[in-house]
Parts: structure tokens; sequence; C-alpha cells
């Protein structure tokens, strides 16, 4: 029986994921804007036999946006480069559908899957900042339940366009002048509630056929969409017992899919701070949060609530006691973060903190041994299948995880030494379809 290994992503941020690791002195000076940073991160992570490299996006920012945001490439071109200067690792973006069209996202994800050899990957998203309509000629966002309507249309039209060429259609026949055969063209003509698509796609089949695809909404109509669309889902969970039943959840509502468990892979974000000893981790983590101006965390902390306005609070305040109000925000994450300060006692600064600090995902702090430790635990009691690694500080705390924790993980054999052949898709012990 082939060995399950755990799969890894890097989240990848230029300054380190940390709110404010572009102020650390060992962070690169214009992280994401750094072409030649990303590219050695990239090379770094692949050095680690990583599953993916995967970028986040924004459609819409402010002048309190997470400094990773507020300038950066946009992501399937920076991909685009990253595939020319890797050769096994998954490439993966973030790309929303409520603010793109079919057409044009499934010919950039087909065109990053031809560039990248099979290595393209979308994570579906549905755009969860209300602002956001205000760049795209629009007063109000989407309602949540709208927009996941919508979404799952949305990969219906994608995934027929991507199959409206078949594999051998062009002929390119030099001697007889066939260059197609026009019997494996197909127009789609998809007429749906949002979408009226005629097709076909205007390039040929990539080598995947449809890019792996990501999900990471958490609320129920999230999982929902997930367990029917996704081949990988992105979530954020800060402890064992409430990631077990995440996990347990997704894998059954993905069975009632005609879905395998091994056909879904659960992936929680990990926020690892590496020390040589546990002390210093803590040390290093501190100096990071140190760096946290309160002003700034509140208003990152504020999308996650509802866009309520926390200044009107002291900083002493138990979280628990503020009047919430959710608004048509990022639900699932809301729920995760109120559970926690609850069961912790904590106040408005030190969830303020926590979640400006790695935005709700999992913090852990420790040796290099003690990482892997906590990543095994989840991984063999069924709370992940392995983890979105967000490094709090680019390039170092990066190279740390790589020199000294995946070594261990090999050591245990709970992840890849060397990377299979084929597509990414493949890669995942999927079929190209």
């Amino acid at each position: 029986m082939e060995n399950r290994y755990m799969k890894l992503g890097l989240f990848l941020a230029g300054y380190g994921h940390h709110v404010a690791s572009w102020r650390h002195p060992q962070a690169s000076e214009t992280g994401p804007m750094d072409l030649e940073h990303l590219i050695k991160v990239a090379k770094t992570a692949e050095k680690g036999k990583f599953d993916l490299l995967f970028l986040a996006d924004s459609l819409f920012v402010s002048e309190t946006s997470h400094p990773n945001i507020l300038s950066r490439f946009e992501p399937l071109t920076l991909l685009s480069v990253l595939a020319r200067e890797t050769q096994q690792i998954g490439l993966a973006s973030t790309a929303s559908t409520t603010y793109e069209e079919p057409f044009h996202l499934a010919r950039s994800f087909s065109s990053l899957d031809h560039i990248s050899g099979g290595r393209a990957a979308w994570n579906i998203v549905t755009s969860s900042i209300n602002s956001t309509a205000e760049n795209f000629n629009g007063t109000k966002h989407m309602e949540h339940e709208l927009r996941y309507e919508r979404a799952e249309e949305f990969v219906d039209v994608t995934n027929q366009l991507w199959r409206s060429w078949e594999s051998d259609t062009f002929k390119r026949n030099k001697e007889d002048g066939v260059f197609i055969d026009p019997s494996k063209l197909h127009t789609i003509n998809y007429v749906g509630k949002h979408f009226k698509v005629r097709g076909p796609l205007n390039i040929e089949r990539s080598p995947q056929v449809r890019p792996l695809l990501i999900q990471a909404g958490s609320s129920a109509t999230g999982t929902e969409l997930a367990a029917k669309v996704a081949d990988v889902v992105f979530t954020a969970q800060s402890n064992l017992k409430d990631s077990q039943q995440f996990y347990e959840n997704i894998k059954a509502k993905a069975l009632r899919y005609d879905k395998t468990e091994n056909q879904i892979s659960i992936m929680p974000g990990l926020f690892p701070v590496i020390g040589d000893t546990e002390s210093e981790a803590h040390q290093n983590y501190q100096q990071l949060q140190d760096l946290i101006l309160p002003e700034i965390g509140l208003k990152i902390l504020s999308p996650y609530l509802g866009e309520i306005d926390l200044a009107q609070y002291d900083l002493s305040t138990p979280f628990a006691d503020i009047d919430f109000e959710i608004g048509n925000g990022v639900q699932s994450r809301f729920e995760v973060i109120l559970k926690e300060a609850k069961a912790n006692d904590l106040t408005l600064e030190q969830v303020m903190k926590q979640v400006a600090g790695s935005r709700g995902h999992h913090i852990v702090i420790g040796t290099a041994e003690q990482i892997a430790d906590k990543m095994e635990d989840w991984f063999v009691n069924k709370a992940a299948d392995g983890f979105n690694i967000m490094p709090p500080l680019l390039p170092t705390q990066f190279e740390k995880f790589v020199e000294q924790v995946i070594p261990i993980l090999q050591d245990r054999n709970l992840v890849q030494k060397t990377y299979k052949t084929g597509t990414l898709r493949e890669k995942f012990g999927l079929k190209n379809n």
C-alpha cells in the first residue's frame, strides 16, 4: 500500500504573514514587489519538496490593509514568472467568482497550466470584503448565499470551457492543410441564472484539462461548495478538536458527491514560529507582536466581525462583551475567533494581536521538533491531510522551516522526499479531467 504523505503548501506573502513583519529588520525591503526575493522563496519551497505555492489576492485595499496586499504583483502574472523558475511545485492563485467572468478566468488558468507544464491550481473565492463592489461599478456587495450560488454556477461554466476542446483536436498537418478536427471542438452554449456563455475557450486543452481546484470557505455554504467542486480545502482551525470536526464534516459531505476521502485534501493554515529553543521561539513571536500598532490591528480585525467600529472599545474589554452584529463578511472566521476568545477569556487587545498577527490561523511556537510533533499529531489524528504553511517572517522563518522541520518530517516518513512524476493533479492522486 502506498504511503500517505501530508501535503504541504507555502502561502507566499512578501514580507511574511505577520502583519508587522515588514517592520522587522530581517524582512525584505520591498517584500511582495521584490521579484528576486519571491523567486528565491519559491525555489526554497521546491527544495523542501512542497506540493504547492499559493498566492492570495484582494480586489480592494485601503490605508490599513495588510502591507503584503497594499502593493504586489497580480498573482497569475507572478506565477507565470515562477513557472519558469521552478520545475515541480504546484502554482496556485486565488481568483474571485464574484468579480471575474468565467471565460477570462478559464483562459488565464489554462494559460498558466500550459506555461507550467500542468502545475496550475485555482483557489475559488467569492470575495468577502464589502467595499470590493466599489471597484467594480457596484454600490452593494452581493449577499453571502447569492455569492455562493453564483460561484457554483461559475465553476460549472469553467469546467465546461476547459473541456471544450478534446485532447487531439489540433492536427496541425502541414501537408494536407488540416489544422483542427472540427468534430472535436465543442461550443458549450451554457445558459444559467448568472451566466450565458457560448464557448469554446480560445486556448486548446491544457495538460491537466482543468487546474487543481481549491476552496477556502468554512461556512455551511462554503463547505458544501468545497465538498462538491474542490480537490483541496484551505481552512483556518485553531485547535485539534475543531479541526477534526471540520475534517470529518468535509469528508462526509464529499462522499455525498461520489468522491472518496482521498479525492479531497484538507489543509489548514499553520503559522509556525521557530526558535532553536522554545524560549527563543517565544521571543521571536513576541518581537513581532510588539511591532503591531493597535489602530492598525483593530482595523484588520473589524472585517471579520462585520465591519463594526472597534475603536469605541477599550483594549482591555473582554472580547465576549463586545456587541457583535454579524455583517456580510467572513462569517466562518468570526465564529472561530469568538469561540477561542470565550474559551480563553481573551481581551480585545489579545484577540486583535492574535488575529492581526496570523489572521486567525493556528499559531505554533516552538522548536523544529515541537512543530513537527504538532503537525504529526493533527495528520495522524485526522485533523488535516496537510498544511498551508504561513511563515510569519520571510525569508528567515521559512528557511528555518525548510532546513529544520522538513528533515524531521521526512525522517518520520510523513512528507515526500522526492516529487512524483506527472501533473499537479496526478501528484495529488487525481485524474487529468
